[in-house]
């Protein structure tokens, strides 16, 4: 059973490493039809082992519904009572040793079966979102190792096993968020979400080391039996803590995921419904009774809940971009789930992670349909959309129902779990919690709202443009997305719409499908990139030298020369001074900027902007520290 939890986390990864090849064979430019039989390649590497995974998941949890072993009373061992851990190796570190374990239980396979179904749905997403992308094998490689790094932090049985998946994960999220790197405002924001998140990191590291160096061991279980005096716990959790804020994005590390807006839509779906921000509250559940013995950290806990939760509703409700509004909806949602951890209830936080991830990624994928058909992401670009995209209307509607916490949709269910979680907890904060949680339920109803109805009702605010450019197909053309962009959003049964125009115009995944999906986008982002204020004065010519005085140029040393003689005579005595002050102190500042110069461009050799030459430097340290280890010890 064992060997079926590896081959669960180890799918995606051989996804990804074929797909990196894939893109090596790509670059070979042989003609459109070796780019398309390419493209084609690089799409089957990418949802086969991901179907794959998907299904031995499914047939995991089965397995476990079926088991006998019941660990600790758990709401999750109620419905997946089995148990599956397994120690594949042993690294003897000289202190603390670090044991290569998979642990797979009713929490792990609960957040697993969310993690390969969204990631399914994306790939498959993807497929129509990202054609003709020449750079498309690499973004389903990393989109590939990405599913596995999250896979391997749900099924860790030891904390640095974790800790390895968690990092490979912030590297996944800084390679796709600036996958459009030549648009300024993709690669800064790619390179925000990886500081602030590694700034949360080095807490969560020191964390672990506080961790298992007081239980004696890394594995998850020994930490979790281990008798660990309450001053160090608090310590060890308020350190974790750090590093879930920085994934979770919550206050005061929560700047990246609005600006993580700027990389390609799917992989906005990906990071908010199933990977990186749903890994902190994870983590928080998966080490919850060393949490519960630490109530001070469970105060903070839910005082940070209480101000993210209503300060991103609020934030979400003044946005203009439909993309940052779910952003800042995922922080809000987020914070709830904390809030519900810290209130003692990890059964109701755990619900609402499951529920939030189903929503939020078809809230994500449906709002690539709208700006797919738009062209924009701004809000006040759209408007009558409901009678131009009927299916995405009705999806879309599902899952702001959802959000908005109405019935029958999940999201009432779970919140309304979530907030009896809060009402009957306790700690000094719970009123203020409790208040909070309250006021941000209305404020969530309203800018869901708000998003509805101003992207789907009301008249179109912009005007089909008069020519599409030149080999871009027109996007107000009154039709759906392509199938394999409908059917991961949700939809089952027939994909078409029953009024569709026929003919040449009419064509869905035809001409729309093939023509330039890409080069579409990135006409729109130019469009929507905010130029210079009109008017601006210019820098007008250079002004001239002013005269020096002549009292300075009086006191200036000069050399004085000798009618008739070829060479300067005896300098000054001032002159001494200045060549010492031009060779020694300035040659010394210059030399230090030379040499820093030269050394640059040595180091900048590693870091080139290859992609794929950092992840073949990665595997290959991975491999040399595990050859070092396995020589050593």
């Amino acid at each position: 059973m064992t060997a079926v939890v590896a081959l669960i986390v180890l799918l995606p990864f051989a996804a990804a490493v074929a797909g990196l090849l894939a893109t090596r064979l790509r670059t070979r430019d042989l003609g459109a039809r070796t780019e398309r039989m390419a493209y084609r390649r690089a799409a089957w590497f990418a949802i086969a082992p991901g179907a794959a995974s998907a299904a031995l998941t499914v047939w995991l949890a089965v397995a476990l519904a079926r088991g006998a072993r019941v660990s600790e009373g758990r709401f999750w061992s109620e419905l997946l009572p089995g148990r599956v851990e397994g120690t594949l190796t042993v690294v003897e570190t000289g202190s603390v040793p670090i044991s290569l374990t998979l642990r797979a239980d009713g929490l792990s396979v609960l957040a697993g079966i969310l993690v390969v179904v969204v990631a399914l749905a994306v790939q498959v997403y993807s497929v129509g979102y990202m054609r003709d992308e020449p750079r498309y094998p690499s973004y389903s490689a990393f989109v590939s190792l990405f599913t596995s790094a999250m896979l391997l932090v749900v099924y860790a049985g030891d904390l640095i096993v974790l800790y390895v998946g968690w990092e490979i994960m912030g590297l996944c999220s800084y390679l796709l968020i600036g996958h459009w790197w030549e648009d300024r405002a993709n690669s800064r924001a790619a390179v925000k979400a990886f500081l602030v998140t590694r700034l949360g990191d080095v807490g969560f590291l020191f964390g672990i080391f506080v961790l298992g160096t007081a239980a004696g061991g890394f594995r998850i279980d020994d930490v979790l039996r281990a008798d660990i005096p309450r001053g160090t716990l608090v310590a060890a959790t308020l350190l974790l803590l750090a590093g879930v804020a920085g994934k979770s994005a919550q206050v005061p590390l929560q700047t990246w995921l609005p600006d993580a807006m700027a990389g390609p839509t799917p992989i906005s779906a990906l990071i908010h419904a199933a990977t990186m921000v749903a890994a902190g509250i994870f983590v928080v559940a998966r080490l919850y009774p060393a949490f519960l013995a630490a109530p001070p950290t469970l105060d903070v806990l839910g005082v940070v809940a209480a101000v993210g939760m209503l300060g991103a509703a609020l934030a979400a409700l003044a946005q203009d971009d439909l993309k940052r509004v779910l952003a800042y909806s995922t922080i809000s949602q987020l914070a709830y789930m904390a809030a519900a951890l810290a209130a003692g209830s990890d059964r109701a936080a755990m619900f609402h992670l499951v529920s939030h991830g189903a929503f939020k990624a078809l809230l994500f994928l449906c709002a690539g349909l709208v700006i797919h058909h738009v062209g924009s992401n701004l809000i006040s670009h759209m408007g009558g959309l409901r009678t131009a995209l009927p299916v995405t209307f009705w999806t879309m509607t599902i899952g702001f129902a959802a959000l908005a916490g109405l019935p029958p949709a999940s999201g009432f269910f779970s919140k309304d779990a979530v907030i009896s979680a809060i009402e009957h907890g306790t700690g000094p904060a719970q009123p203020f919690v409790y208040a909070s949680a309250l006021l941000t339920v209305g404020v969530t109803g309203a800018y869901a709202a708000r998003a509805w109805l101003r992207t789907f009702f009301g008249p179109a605010r912009i005007e089909p443009l008069p020519e599409p450019p030149p080999g871009v197909a027109h996007v107000f053309d009154g039709r759906e997305a392509p199938p394999s962009m409908l059917w991961p959003a949700g939809v089952a049964g027939r994909a078409r719409p029953a009024a569709r125009p026929r003919g040449s115009g009419g064509r869905c995944g035809g001409r729309v499908g093939v023509r330039g999906r890409q080069p579409r986008r990135r006409a729109a982002r130019r469009r929507d990139r905010v130029r210079p204020v009109a008017g601006r004065a210019r820098a007008g010519p250079r002004p001239a030298a002013r005269p020096v005085p002549g009292a300075v140029r009086a006191g200036l040393p000069r050399r004085r020369r000798v009618r008739g003689a070829g060479r300067p005579a005896r300098p000054a005595p001032g002159q001494g001074v200045v060549r010492a002050d031009a060779r020694v102190v300035d040659g010394a500042v210059r030399g230090s900027g030379r040499a820093t110069l030269g050394l640059s461009g040595l180091v900048r050799l590693a870091q080139n902007g290859n992609a794929q030459l950092y992840v073949t430097g990665l595997l290959a340290g991975l491999v040399l520290i595990a050859v070092a280890a396995v020589v050593l010890t």
